[in-house]
């Protein structure tokens, strides 16, 4: 889907208020008429406010925090911007009414898409537990899938509201972009989040002690806090071997030039090589995947810039944890006296992704993980300033 560039302003008035940690100012649409009701949060927190009646607002934030700041009303457009960049600043943001945002379709977003994969994108964002959670405004979704791609699309006009009564949040969702790719069996999604705190008896804190220990956060908070080893993480460096079962290139291409032959003729006849072609494609991997290099120091796939912690690597990297789940014993927290071990993958291919100490990292959409690190989707999801034991 293409859209035409839109214009989104943020003007930093040349003064200061006088209040240490704070932003405040003002949101107005071009017109310079004041917005009341915008979302003002930092990304995947509790920290949030709206704006008054005249578009005036003022949050604290805090000066280090790597947070996104967000504005968001339905209907408007979106305006984010790096927290840390406005500390202690008046600002004016102007947003655009959405109808004045002009798309392309190229693949149309339909019911019937909606009744077909529905499911799929409520495991793949969601998660498993249906029960306890739930998108409470979940027909506002728009789905579109292309055949000829093999893409799933999903864009959700409405911020979407998400009850989590396993973690005792509901969540303000911002879904930016949901992308299922079938033929490379990846789904990639990513928003900005608030939570808004709905309960916290023993029961929830045990739900939310066992979604964070092991996640991808947690880890990303040990690198950051030079504690991998220390908190039970093993490092293995992977690297990726090319199977000689799969089709090569040219029989990928003799396949597609059958296919297309087909779609023409209308003839069903199969020949023993298409065949074998085609099976070995469906059953057999790209590449075999190898651990070459054992327990890693976080220097060897970290690097240091200024300031600036970044995860970088020239292979895969495997992280293996041994996760000891939380349990009552005599209506006390206490942690399980046999591990399970949970194995992740990241996709680090030479990029560099910034880690933050709240456990997040800059372009995550760009970062492909497999393992216990897919499974951590919406239901498991905790806001980025939660502590243990919160």
């Amino acid at each position: 889907m293409m859209k035409k560039t839109i214009l989104l302003f943020l003007f930093a008035l040349p003064f200061y208020i006088s209040f240490a940690q704070m932003v405040k100012g003002k949101v107005v649409n071009d017109l310079e008429q004041p917005i009341s009701n915008v979302n003002i949060y930092l990304d995947g927190t509790k920290t949030g406010t709206i704006s008054a009646d005249d578009g005036s607002f003022s949050l604290d934030i805090t000066s280090k925090n790597e947070s996104i700041l967000v504005f968001k009303k339905d209907d408007y457009s979106t305006f984010t911007t790096n927290a840390a960049e406005v500390v202690d600043k008046t600002l004016k943001v102007v947003l655009l009414k959405s109808k004045e945002i002009e798309e392309v379709k190229i693949v149309p977003y339909t019911e019937e898409a909606y009744k077909n994969y529905i499911y799929f994108f409520l495991d793949s964002f969601l998660g498993n537990d249906r029960e306890n959670v739930k998108i409470k405004n979940q027909r506002s979704l728009k789905f579109s899938y292309d055949k000829s791609s093999k893409t799933l699309r999903v864009k959700a006009p409405q911020t979407l509201i998400i009850e989590n009564k396993n973690l005792g949040y509901t969540i303000e969702y911002n879904l930016e972009d949901f992308a299922a790719y079938f033929n490379e069996n990846t789904t990639r999604f990513i928003g900005t989040s608030f939570f808004k705190e709905t309960k916290s008896n023993d029961k929830v804190k045990l739900n939310r002690m066992n979604a964070f220990e092991g996640s991808q956060v947690d880890f990303f908070r040990s690198i950051f806090n030079k504690k991998v080893s220390d908190e039970g993480y093993i490092v293995n460096q992977i690297t990726k071997f090319p199977n000689p079962k799969y089709p090569t290139e040219q029989e990928l291409q003799k396949l597609k030039d059958f296919s297309d032959f087909v779609k023409q003729n209308r003839t069903a006849t199969i020949p023993n090589d298409i065949s074998d072609i085609s099976s070995r494609k469906a059953i057999e991997p790209k590449y075999n995947i190898g651990i070459t290099k054992l327990q890693l120091s976080e220097s060897e796939y970290t690097k240091k810039i200024g300031e600036q912690l970044f995860l970088t690597y020239d292979h895969m990297i495997q992280i293996n944890y041994k996760k000891y789940y939380y349990e009552f014993e005599k209506g006390k927290i206490v942690k399980a006296t046999l591990p399970i071990v949970q194995t992740s993958y990241l996709h680090l291919e030479g990029e560099m992704y910034e880690i933050y100490r709240d456990g997040n990292t800059s372009n995550p959409d760009l970062l492909t993980n497999q393992g216990a690190f897919s499974t951590d989707k919406i239901e498991k999801l905790l806001p980025l300033d939660y502590q243990l034991g919160d």
